[in-house]
């Protein structure tokens, strides 16, 4: 029986990455009914937003959608695609795997670390005001009366919310993921010697729950403290659950440790739907000039068919990316660069897909 799955294009690169991902997974086995969904830019103009009642409206019903990248404004418009989807179905873990893959370009060679951030809450959720908005004065009187120091007159204010459930939620994920993956150690990462209410109430919280998972070990790390732990050696980390903010900087920190958003697969999970997606953004630059590489996306989708119970086709695909890396002839040129200097002779996105759908047919 075939899957229903939205297929959300996206914008910039998007469109191109996702047919390279589309093809590849129609190749691995996997009975897939794609329903195409629009997001993005050009959706403004026609209905007012970037994220159209009738795109949500598909992933509710289908509650499984694979997305390319979608354009964000910086400093103004429209908050996130992503993050309004998130908050739209309560897509509370976000998690990321990041693994050494051939040709990645790193100084590492055996990165095998999983993020799981919390989707939801923390300085994501949006409470923001302007530094005329008349809630910034009477937060500020608030803070005065709380006997707190007080904040400058004219700021802008981001407000962080951390609740008790939402951090039991995402390390509960957490501790799960790593029980049902065969992975032997969680670390909640934290900047609770700081924000004792805030990161003190999810550190609180993450000790709790690890004390019913004790076939699992666990430990905490100050924020900055683990940052330079995945620098100097990433080997000492297995998976780490954080806060919203941290887990976006901390999975980019992380994909970089294996040569980057682009060789870097992610997926919004809920109780109920779960959206997959490649963790880089839309590059316009590049748009439509087919040399987009297509691992993230691809990688993404074998999360996707994974979460479908297509493990066979999933390990496929996986193999599949892993040897066309490996063999190197037939390779985008970020890849191109990293293994031998230079450009010269490298693949576009859809010769790359190409070769791994190739690969899957030996």
């Amino acid at each position: 029986m075939a899957h229903d799955v939205a297929l959300i294009p996206g914008d910039g690169i998007g469109p191109e990455i996702t047919e390279a991902m589309r093809r590849v997974v129609d190749a691995s086995g996997a009975q897939i009914s794609w329903h195409v969904a629009e997001a993005g830019a050009a959706q403004i103009e026609r209905c007012g937003t970037p994220l159209p009642p009738e795109t949500i409206e598909l992933v509710r019903e289908l509650g499984v959608a694979i997305k390319g990248p979608v354009t964000t404004p910086v400093g103004m418009g429209f908050r996130s695609v992503n993050v309004a989807l998130r908050h739209t179905f309560d897509l509370y873990a976000c998690v990321r795997p990041c693994r050494s893959l051939p040709g990645d370009g790193s100084r590492y060679r055996d990165v095998d670390v999983v993020i799981v951030r919390e989707n939801t809450e923390d300085l994501y959720a949006g409470i923001e005001f302007e530094p005329d908005a008349p809630e910034v004065e009477r937060l500020a009187e608030l803070v005065a009366a709380s006997g707190q120091k007080a904040f400058r007159p004219g700021s802008a204010i981001s407000v962080k919310p951390i609740s008790a459930e939402g951090s039991r939620r995402i390390v509960t994920y957490a501790f799960e993921y790593a029980r049902r993956c065969g992975r032997k150690k969680v670390t909640a990462v934290h900047k609770a010697n700081i924000m004792k209410a805030t990161d003190g109430l999810f550190l609180r919280v993450a000790r709790e729950v690890a004390e019913s998972y004790p076939d699992i070990a666990f430990e905490d790390k100050i924020v900055d403290a683990c940052c330079m732990g995945l620098v100097q050696d990433p080997g000492q980390f297995d998976v780490l659950v954080l806060p919203n903010l941290y887990g976006d900087i901390v999975s980019d920190l992380c994909a970089g440790l294996v040569g980057g958003l682009g060789m870097a697969p992610g997926a919004n999970i809920g109780d109920k739907l779960a959206v997959f997606e490649a963790t880089h953004g839309s590059a316009p630059d590049i748009a439509g000039k087919d040399i987009a590489n297509p691992t993230a996306e691809i990688l993404s989708a074998a999360m996707m068919l994974d979460h479908l119970g297509e493990a066979e086709a999933a390990a496929r695909v996986r193999a599949a990316v892993t040897a066309t890396l490996a063999e190197g002839t037939t390779v985008t040129a970020d890849v191109r660069r990293a293994l031998t200097g230079s450009v010269a002779g490298a693949a576009g996105t859809a010769a790359f897909a190409d070769a791994v759908i190739a690969c899957m047919s030996k």
